[in-house]
């Protein structure tokens, strides 16, 4: 049910078919995606999201630290880089320097299914600001911690792959089940500990003096339609409008937010 997860090259393609058909004309709801614009993507894995707007003819920057994704970003995109359109820089984010590594700022920085595996969410997102041009802005998509497979449970190799809410257990019930099954337990407590829910998102963005631009809250993630044959679709109203139950029917969410220039 979830093989994509293993093969690189199909979950490449399905980036790219998400960030082209959801990604884009989200963003585009705001900001106009010209040529020549400089986007950074945080996280880039294999450069799926990031394909796309280079195909809009903007100048990209990945950076991602894990080294296996980093090799298949510079397989999937050897063209952008031999042209220049593209550079891959393989640090942790917060050694980067914005112009010897970066090269300078940015008018769109992306975060897409990122931002739940940071730890101190608030210093990334006020440290991003250093990053921007004036009038940037900044994507994020990701899913609820609460959720039916907040926990990203779904790269199990048992049984526990298929089973939602687990990752809601008590803490050491789940840490104990995990074991039992000999799953990947300190990655998935890991996800544990760094989760977001919608409410903390928009309050961390608010605390670092952001101004929610876009939201749009999913009751089937857009990138279902690849992975599972599922439409997308939005969240019912009544149920966006009720803070913390609409968590664990919000499989995705998607904002765009830009610096509150009144703070600064």
């Amino acid at each position: 049910m979830f093989e994509f997860h293993a093969d690189r090259n199909r979950y490449f393609e399905i980036q790219l078919l998400n960030a082209r058909q959801h990604v884009l004309p989200f963003i585009e709801r705001s900001v106009s995606i010209r040529p020549g614009m400089r986007v950074l993507e945080i996280g880039c894995g294999e450069g799926g999201v990031l394909k796309a707007f280079l195909e809009r003819g903007c100048i990209g920057v990945g950076v991602e630290l894990d080294p296996t994704r980093v090799l298949d970003a510079n397989r999937f995109l050897k063209d952008e880089l031999a042209a220049g359109s593209l550079r891959i820089v393989s640090k942790d984010i917060y050694q980067v320097e914005v112009e010897s590594d970066l090269q300078g700022a940015f008018d769109l920085i992306l975060l897409k299914d990122v931002i739940e595996h940071i730890h101190d969410q608030p210093k990334l997102i006020g440290w991003m600001k250093q990053y921007l041009k004036p009038k940037g802005a900044i994507f994020f998509g990701f899913p609820p911690w609460q959720m039916p497979f907040g926990g990203h449970q779904q790269i199990c190799k048992s049984r526990l792959s298929r089973l939602p809410y687990i990752h809601l257990l008590p803490r050491p019930l789940y840490r104990s089940l995990l074991i039992w099954k000999k799953e990947p337990v300190e990655d998935l407590m890991e996800i544990r500990d760094t989760r977001i829910s919608i409410e903390r998102f928009e309050r961390i963005c608010a605390e670092q003096g952001y101004d929610l631009s876009l939201r749009e809250h999913y009751l089937l993630n857009p990138i279902y339609e690849w992975k599972f044959g599922w439409k997308a679709r939005k969240q019912l109203g009544w149920i966006r409008g009720i803070p913390y139950f609409r968590n664990y029917l919000t499989t995705c969410v998607y904002y765009l937010i830009t610096p509150n220039t009144q703070l600064a």
